[in-house]
């Protein structure tokens, strides 16, 4: 039979959350010094998750090996028994140790002591099982199951004094008797052998203490099939694993500690779990080193989701190190778990590994707004930045992007937790003036001239989770957005003498109120996604531009064996008096693949869905199968100067293709070769997901 071998039985009640390992009932014993919950236990939460070993059970071979160091047991009888309360089963008389006298195997009216040396075999005429008076048991099942369990002691055997010994710890290895004792009687028809046994109690109730996070429904589940009958220790330790394999599963460090039976067969179940007690953060050069960190210690402490006094979760603390990694400002983070003192409780120690705050970092990328030329899309980039202002996290940085005709200068300030804040709020203010292509929606001019907007840009947003998964934005924008030419003048119609401004005038000002709703799911291929935003114009002034916008983008993955089909479908509408090149452009690398960006339409409204096969090639290389559709839904002509029907376009369409995905730092790199509905092939290569 298994053995809980990290279980001890007695009959007193155990202390928690000192936790003594009491072997049996000898006075000496309980004047042992109580050993901790995780004496000798400093794990790193890295070595913890990587460790073949679970925590709980490195915690309970270290009390075996005490266990081994300390346990006798005189006597051929249960260890648990007690005097005092009605003695609780158990198979630990594998625990005699080889060198012990096994006692005296009596008989009433001749006494023949033997050795467990004595290899000498005795005729046995008859085999009985008896209580301990000698009596017939009550329960004939009982009787049934110790006759079951033998196995060399049977009548008209000649048996030696071990096999005897052997048969007695098969009795008590049944899991109903809690003694078991031997007698040899001499009658005239020959020596009979009588196990003079006393059967464990009927369980009719259950105490569970110090189970603070054990959900009762699942303690009383897991005892329900054993209430109003006899107490059976190999089921009882079924249930020990049970509830064991609970916290396990959980990361938790908790197990159950101790065990006994009352009177009127009241099992009462002790649980010890390990509390959190204190956390510090201690400041670690990459050579091990300790320092001082340039973070202040609340800003991380707050990230935290493990609190003091809750029981310590291994799993928890694995996702409380990504939270602190996520805040961009560490190199390395560790949590080590530490007994604190004999409390039973854990202190908690987060070693922090610093990157640097600041610098200054340069790249490139490419723009979907230009097609054409012989160094289309290209842009460079620098920045200046700062991760981790005052020690708070907060984080400025000055980017400037620059490309044959488009350029963007930003200002950025983020505070990714307010202060003083529960709820997570983060805030961001920005100001930015940007120049991109206008081609998008008024393309085509003469001579391939370039038509840009420009636009000014200040807001200021929050944003914080209220759900899990789901986070929410709000926001204030001010916009002044207007066309020049080529050289720079600004310009109120385009070459087909659609109107650029919805004012009429040189830009068109906007105050924007802004929210914005983000359901995200897991990072693995089969998670969904959700967005869904509103822009609101305020008619703060009389001339400022009032409408309203609404977008929405979904998408679902569903893994196929190998391969992955993801679906997505984004859409959007505008009501009211908005500016023509806000229109919304269909067409492109990131809408119908096949044409060129705003090849299809621009209108007030649009519906794009795409639907894509991925599957893996070689290495890091996947390939790609895709087909998008693409509309207006008729919103083209109402459009300021329909500048869609001013370049004959079609207003909708559909690509199909092929592609391959590397991945890589920046994200996958998307290079693909689509066909249009139109007849033609175009090449599109891009860097990330679609949007």
């Amino acid at each position: 039979m298994p053995e809980n071998k990290h279980l001890h039985f007695r009959s007193s009640s155990i202390k928690i959350p000192p936790f003594f390992p009491i072997h049996n009932h000898r006075r000496q014993h309980h004047n042992r010094r109580p050993l901790p919950l995780f004496a000798d236990l400093n794990l790193s939460i890295s070595s913890i998750l990587n460790s073949s070993k679970h925590p709980i059970t490195q915690f309970i071979s270290y009390i075996n090996k005490f266990q081994a160091s300390t346990q006798k047991l005189p006597k051929l009888s249960n260890p648990f028994h007690s005097k005092k309360q009605p003695p609780l089963c158990s198979t630990s008389l594998a625990l005699i140790r080889g060198d012990e006298e096994v006692g005296e195997v009596t008989q009433s009216s001749k006494s023949h002591p033997v050795s467990r040396h004595d290899d000498e075999r005795v005729l046995i005429s008859e085999v009985l099982v008896r209580n301990k008076d000698g009596e017939e048991l009550e329960r004939k099942d009982l009787e049934e199951e110790a006759m079951a369990a033998l196995k060399t002691c049977r009548p008209n055997s000649a048996l030696t004094v071990q096999e005897v010994q052997e048969d007695v710890h098969r009795i008590i290895g049944s899991g109903y008797f809690s003694t078991c004792m031997p007698v040899a009687v001499d009658t005239r028809d020959g020596i009979r052998l009588v196990f003079e046994v006393e059967p464990n109690q009927d369980f009719q109730g259950l105490v569970c203490e110090g189970a603070n996070v054990l959900p009762t429904k699942f303690v009383e589940d897991a005892f329900r099939d054993g209430y109003g009958k006899i107490v059976n220790i190999r089921r009882l330790d079924e249930v020990i694993n049970s509830i064991n394999g609970w916290y396990m599963e959980r990361g938790l460090f908790g197990l159950v500690s101790g065990i006994e039976i009352l009177s009127g067969g009241i099992i009462r179940l002790q649980v010890s779990e390990a509390e959190v007690n204190n956390i510090s953060v201690r400041f670690l050069r990459r050579t091990g080193e300790q320092t001082t960190g340039k973070t202040r210690p609340e800003t991380i402490l707050r990230q935290l989701n493990t609190k003091k006094g809750q029981v310590y979760s291994m799993l928890q603390a694995k996702r409380d190190v990504d939270t602190l990694l996520a805040m961009g400002i560490m190199e390395d983070v560790s949590i080590v778990p530490q007994p604190a003192g004999d409390s039973g409780k854990v202190d908690l120690t987060i070693n922090a590994v610093e990157r640097v705050s600041g610098g200054i970092s340069a790249g490139g990328g490419i723009s979907s707004g230009i097609t054409s030329g012989p160094l289309a899309g290209l842009i460079g980039s620098c920045a200046l930045y700062h991760r981790n202002l005052f020690g708070r996290n907060q984080k400025i940085n000055l980017s400037l992007e620059r490309g044959q005709i488009d350029s963007i200068f930003r200002i950025n300030y983020t505070d990714p937790w307010i202060e003083g804040d529960d709820k997570r709020t983060s805030r961001a203010i920005m100001i930015q003036n940007s120049r991109t292509p206008g081609t998008l929606v008024h393309g085509n001019q003469p001579n391939n001239s370039n038509l840009t907007i420009g636009r000014i840009t200040a807001g200021i947003e929050y944003s914080r989770p209220f759900r899990p998964k789901w986070s929410g934005t709000a926001g204030l924008i001010f916009q002044r957005a207007g066309a020049r030419d080529e050289k720079g003048n600004p310009i109120i119609r385009d070459f087909h003498s659609s109107p650029l401004t919805a004012s009429g005038n040189i830009h068109d000002d906007m105050v924007l109120g802004k929210l914005e709703s983000v359901y995200t799911g897991s990072s693995d291929p089969s998670s969904s996604m959700l967005v869904v935003n509103m822009e609101q114009g305020l008619p703060v002034w009389s001339d400022w531009l009032v409408f309203n916008r609404v977008t929405s983008r979904a998408r679902k993955g569903l893994v196929i064996g190998p391969a992955c089909l993801n679906l997505s479908l984004s859409g959007g509408h505008v009501v009211g008096n908005f500016p023509p090149h806000e229109a919304f452009p269909i067409g492109g690398t990131n809408s119908v693949r096949g044409y060129e960006e705003g090849a299809i339409g621009s209108g007030r409204s649009y519906a794009v869905g795409c639907g894509e096969i991925s599957f893996p090639l070689v290495g890091p290389v996947e390939g790609a199968m895709f087909a998008d559709y693409g509309t207006d839904l008729g919103s083209g002509s109402t459009v300021p100067g329909d500048p869609a029907g001013a370049r004959l376009k079609p207003g909708s369409g559909y690509g199909y293709g092929v592609g391959m995905r590397v991945a890589s730092p920046l994200g996958p790199l998307r290079l693909e070769y689509a066909f249009s509905d139109q007849g033609t092939g175009r090449f599109h290569f891009a860097v990330g997901q679609r949007n």
